[in-house]
């Protein structure tokens, strides 16, 4: 099913130098020039930072759009507590609905503190706190987890006012797009920017694209099984579906193409239903759809859930990723965090 959303057509005007792209390049222009004069006024204490009294690593993009943060949180959060730390996590939270630093827990609405942190949530077990302030939601988490000793905020890399020990930034197979800023380009920052890791999200077959660093680190997301979304403990592997059967494959995420590739590479055939980032689910995309079987990502399993007509669709199957990356990520993680102590 091809996407032809306005959001569509503009990424895919993002991907070249298109006559749209030069035609918004001055505005381009002008967003640079904000951007270095408020780097310039945080720098030099014009707008203050504020630094937390536990290490900040920050996940996040300068692409537009998903990338992958939410699998690459949950790694990280995973080999923090195996290294000994005591993580816990802010987040912005897109989707809700308040503004203010709330905990999150792991049967919070999805229409309340958004969809990724609840599903970080269910899969670390770490503590959590959404709000639109960073810092306040670092002090909220802090203020009620005392144990935390290290803190992941998933995303928050244009969010200055928070001190941050790592700057990890993650792209996927799109690298940088036509490298422009906004508007004329995808991106929120120059990819000159300085950051401590880059990591890129690829699939089988996939390439570093030469205009990331030498250094790029390559990340790969695995799903060899599905759950239904009621049962979770009900797992077969996707190669044990009936080829016969109809099969539709559904992501609401930053970029639907990537799990519908990572599908495909299990052998799958299926129609594609591409759903806009975060989208909310409050109608039924699958109420008319003719299919023996629906496939999912984690994140729009989350709102899934939560609505009464689509829990009740047998058809839908829930595909778990899981975030592989190349050896001795990690250890430059830790490395840069021991500089900072």
């Amino acid at each position: 099913m091809p996407n032809n959303s306005p959001a569509a057509a503009l990424m895919h005007a993002w991907m070249q130098r298109s006559w749209l792209a030069w035609l918004l390049s001055p505005l381009s222009i002008v967003f640079g020039m904000v951007l270095t004069l408020r780097i310039f006024l945080y720098r030099h204490g014009w707008l203050k930072q504020y630094k937390l009294p536990v290490p900040v690593i920050v996940v996040g993009n300068i692409f537009v759009g998903g990338t992958g943060k939410t699998p690459l949180a949950v790694w990280l959060l995973k080999q923090l507590k195996l290294a000994g730390y005591r993580p816990g996590v802010i987040s912005r939270g897109y989707g809700g609905k308040q503004d203010a630093a709330r905990i999150v827990t792991k049967h919070a609405l999805a229409e309340e503190v958004g969809d990724e942190p609840i599903l970080i949530a269910q899969q670390s077990g770490c503590p959590i706190v959404v709000g639109r302030n960073r810092v306040q939601a670092g002090l909220t988490l802090l203020s009620t987890h005392p144990e935390v000793n290290i803190i992941v905020s998933d995303d928050g890399l244009q969010h200055l006012a928070l001190a941050r020990n790592v700057e990890i930034v993650l792209f996927d197979a799109r690298g940088t797009g036509n490298g422009w800023l906004l508007p004329a380009g995808p991106l929120r920052e120059p990819v000159s920017r300085a950051r401590d890791l880059t990591i890129v999200n690829l699939n089988d077959g996939e390439q570093i694209s030469a205009d990331l660093p030498s250094d790029t680190v390559r990340m790969q997301l695995h799903g060899n099984h599905a759950v239904p979304l009621m049962q979770p403990n009900g797992i077969r592997p996707l190669a044990a579906f009936d080829p016969a059967l109809k099969i539709v494959a559904a992501a609401g995420i930053g970029n639907p193409e990537r799990f519908f590739a990572m599908l495909r590479g299990q052998g799958l055939h299926f129609s594609s239903l591409p759903l806009p980032d975060h989208f909310d689910f409050a109608g039924n995309p699958f109420k008319n759809l003719t299919a023996d079987l629906i496939l999912i990502t984690e994140k729009d399993a989350v709102k899934c859930r939560q609505s009464q007509e689509i829990a009740a669709d047998a058809r839908i199957w829930v595909v778990p990723v899981e975030a592989e990356l190349d050896s001795g990520a990690f250890l430059r993680i830790l490395n840069r965090l021991s500089n900072q102590a």
